[in-house]
């Protein structure tokens, strides 16, 4: 797993991390969210109307790990989309994620 999720915890606590398609797309929509992941397990469908809307709002989404590891992650059972709202973090989720 990548390690840029040793600081969830520190960022869960605080209210940083969002999961579930309508809490994130109500997220993206009113401009809170800087960065959605999406597990690569996630269904089509939801991939396709997550990064719609992520799209017209000009938030960046990624596809990173598996349904259960990020539950597991955020500490919630079966999130396949998550938000961050923290922009620090998204920022550090982001250039780990471009070197690899």
């Amino acid at each position: 797993m990548i390690r840029f999720w040793e600081y969830s915890d520190f960022v869960l606590g605080h209210g940083k991390v969002i999961s579930g398609m309508d809490a994130v797309t109500d997220s993206v929509k009113k401009h809170k969210t800087k960065l959605v992941i999406v597990a690569v397990d996630t269904s089509e469908k939801s991939k396709k109307n997550i990064k719609y809307v992520c799209t017209n709002n000009e938030v960046t989404v990624i596809e990173l790990s598996t349904i259960e590891n990020l539950s597991h992650i955020i500490g919630k059972k079966n999130k396949a989309i998550i938000g961050i709202t923290d922009k620090n973090f998204s920022d550090g989720i982001l250039e780990k994620y471009n070197r690899g």
